[in-house]
């Protein structure tokens, strides 16, 4: 049996071109993964320079034989710090591809997918030692509801936090199966497969702190990103969406827009995209995980 794609880089013609591409300027992927987004910008690039970051071990499998590229093995959230390691302070374009690797998902022993019955693991770095089993039994019924409500956008999630701390004494052995069989009394009829999604989901982005690497990167991004360099975010829930649009149009995470004693608003970014970008039909039925892909494109001021 054939094995599947590592990951099938969503909004890729779009991608690329949004970032504008000098063939001599530098240029970071913030998520390598399966490397597909990469080298589409190396095949840009003349003397320029790719960095990519991708915390995840198997991701160095995917590295390109090319010596303008550089694999950093570290979350995104330490861009600003790793690229001046490498005497780089400010770059022509950052491209993210935010969420998990279609590889993540179909590695039944990564614990990101409810489709198999595995160790509940969910951590995008193999190097940290927090599990969503050992998250799950280091919160208190309290703090599993507020990950539920505000990462999993659900309803009753001071039930669900309950039932799940009910099966905590499993600890580290805790399975994405009895997860699953647990929640089942409490799932909406003919919407199974969104509410444990929403499980799913608030548990990965706890687990990773998600929301603050993505702040993090954002915030450095303004100071990283030359003066009309491009900023491009693709994301995958009304989460991170909320946050990108926020930050590429206001500066900040409040969309609170500051101005200065004339009047003039001091976001540093102009957005490029009216909106979010969205894949077209042909790329939804070709590639199910692009069906909620947004990208939007900031340029540097």
């Amino acid at each position: 049996m054939e094995k599947p794609a590592y990951h099938v880089p969503v909004l890729l013609h779009e991608s690329i071109d949004g970032l504008n591409i000098d063939p001599n300027g530098v240029y970071v992927d913030v998520t390598f993964g399966g490397g597909g987004h990469s080298r589409s910008i190396l095949k840009k690039l003349d003397k320029g320079r790719l960095f990519a970051f991708d915390q995840d071990e198997d991701a160095k499998a995917n590295v390109p034989d090319d010596d303008r590229f550089t694999l950093i093995d570290q979350n995104f959230r330490y861009m600003e710090n790793y690229l001046r390691l490498f005497g780089v302070r400010q770059v022509d374009g950052i491209l993210a591809d935010l969420g998990v690797s279609s590889h993540q998902f179909n590695e039944a022993e990564r614990g990101f997918s409810f489709r198999f019955d595995a160790p509940l693991d969910m951590r995008m770095s193999q190097k940290s030692a927090l599990t969503a089993a050992k998250f799950i039994a280091d919160s208190s019924i309290d703090e599993l509801a507020t990950v539920l409500r505000q990462y999993g956008e659900m309803n009753g999630a001071g039930r669900v936090a309950r039932t799940l701390k009910s099966i905590e004494p499993k600890g580290a052995t805790l399975t994405t199966g009895e997860v699953i069989q647990a929640i089942q009394p409490m799932v909406p009829a003919l919407k199974a497969n969104k509410f444990q999604a929403q499980v799913f989901q608030a548990l990965r982005i706890a687990v990773n702190d998600e929301m603050g690497a993505l702040k993090a990167m954002l915030e450095q991004s303004e100071r990283i990103l030359k003066p009309g360099g491009r900023l491009v975010v693709i994301s995958y829930h009304s989460l991170e969406d909320r946050l990108v649009k926020y930050f590429m149009r206001s500066g900040n995470f409040d969309d609170d827009l500051k101005k200065d004693f004339y009047g003039k608003p001091l976001c540093p970014f102009k957005t490029i995209s009216r909106g979010s970008i969205n894949p077209t039909e042909e790329e939804n039925e070709n590639n199910s995980r692009a069906r909620s892909a947004r990208m939007r494109i900031a340029e540097h001021i």
